[in-house]
């Protein structure tokens, strides 16, 4: 898929785990792996502001497009 979600970075740079971050997003740790293993198919908005709340950061710091086959 061209969109992949970067959280992994984020989580390191915040010394925070997944199950923090589920924790505070609201979201189970086998969703936040859906993420994480580029097999969501799609994401809330409500989902993406609590995990840019969460992270203080912005959409665009974990969502990146790269055209197929990159």
């Amino acid at each position: 898929m061209p969109i992949s979600v970067d959280i992994d970075v984020l989580l390191a740079k915040k010394k925070m785990s997944v199950g923090e971050f589920a924790d505070a997003v609201g979201i189970t740790p086998a969703n936040i792996a859906v993420l994480k293993n580029g097999r969501a198919k799609a994401i809330r908005f409500s989902t993406l502001d609590a995990i840019c709340r969460t992270l203080d950061c912005q959409p665009g710091d974990i969502l990146r497009w790269s055209p197929e086959g990159d």
